[in-house]
């Protein structure tokens, strides 16, 4: 289950070009394209007159135009022409609120007329020159809850990622879950540490030592409907830690959009906006790099995870101190589930 009236990250801008792109979201198929004067549009994935995909098709003059016998699709959902034929009693098919905003196509999958662009989430980040931003897609064979949980609960990197971004303290620091409204934040903070792998190369590119004790902070954030922003970074000791100017650290903030496919699969946006040396490109690109590859490893192990719980359904998972964010945001993500089934039937009664 999930909530589907809300946003999710459905596509990067970059993905819909002069082609039609078709993507299960919440388990509708829908195709996005670019109508007329390059806006985007998203109506389901079906032809209305053979139920062919609309997504092999193609695009011309703003309009959708099925591959299969050439019906030509309006964004609103309604059959405008096709060759031969008489349209006007064509069944309509559902069309999507969707808004192209900080670089990524956002798509509402439920009740259009709640629609409210804004409750898109504000990425400080984007197009800002203080910052820079290198980022990807995964597709996941995975419940998106279980991407939620691992993000939030980081003791998993000395295990998972223990030649990149793990280390021993993380998991000899006790963290903190709070819940504001409908935010989960947890925290951790790690001082006078030496900095693993990725955060020496990191402070190198930075002009920094990274043979000196550092304090070192995790603070992830999750928000509905299943995003998860993560402050990371370390500082050198003795300069205030999180609190201390950019010349003596070096800060980024993982981005995390995590947008059900399935009950069992996710597209996985995830990214990295950081707040250090932004112009330099190559740094992005191997920053970029490195990110892949640390994801790769929670790839393999979420995948392998699902497939145990669908082979013993029965088994009861242990909740620990650890797990304090991932059961947090689960009860957010329940509650919105609930009061949609609420209104659901409200509506129907």
């Amino acid at each position: 289950m999930f909530p589907k009236n809300t946003w999710y990250v459905a596509a990067t801008s970059g993905e819909i070009d002069e082609k039609p792109l078709g993507r299960s979201i919440c388990s509708e198929r829908i195709v996005f394209y670019r109508g007329l004067e390059n806006k985007v549009a998203a109506v389901q994935d079906f032809c209305p007159h053979r139920g062919a995909p609309l997504s092999l098709g193609y695009v011309c003059e703003g309009k959708l135009v099925c591959g299969y016998h050439g019906l030509e699709m309006g964004c609103d959902g309604k059959t405008v022409h096709m060759p031969g034929q008489r349209v006007r009693g064509f069944p309509a098919i559902k069309s999507y609120p969707v808004v192209e905003r900080y670089g990524f196509i956002w798509v509402w999958p439920g009740d259009a007329a709640q629609a409210d662009e804004g409750k898109i989430p504000v990425l400080e980040w984007y197009d800002n020159p203080e910052w820079a931003y290198g980022g990807g897609l995964y597709h996941i064979a995975c419940d998106y809850r279980l991407m939620i949980d691992n993000l939030m609960d980081l003791t998993h990197e000395t295990y998972v990622h223990s030649t990149s971004i793990g280390q021993k303290e993380i998991d000899e620091t006790p963290c903190k879950t709070v819940v504001e409204g409908d935010m989960v934040v947890t925290s951790r903070y790690m001082n006078g540490i030496l900095p693993p792998p990725f955060w020496k190369a990191a402070l190198r590119s930075n002009s920094l030592p990274d043979d000196v004790p550092v304090d070192r902070w995790q603070i992830c954030r999750f928000s509905p409907p299943s995003h998860v922003m993560i402050e990371v970074g370390v500082a050198l000791q003795g300069h205030g830690g999180y609190d201390a100017p950019n010349d003596k650290k070096v800060y980024s903030v993982v981005v995390d959009f995590i947008t059900p496919e399935t009950e069992t699969s996710i597209h996985y946006f995830w990214g990295m906006a950081r707040k250090f040396n932004p112009k330099d490109k190559a740094l992005t690109a191997t920053i970029r790099e490195g990110q892949g590859k640390i994801f790769a490893e929670d790839l393999e192990m979420l995948e392998r995870q699902q497939k145990n719980l669908l082979l013993w359904p029965e088994r009861q998972l242990l909740m620990l101190n650890i797990d304090a964010g991932g059961v947090q945001s689960r009860k957010i993500i329940d509650r919105h589930i609930a009061a949609e089934q609420s209104t659901s039937l409200a509506q129907a009664a």
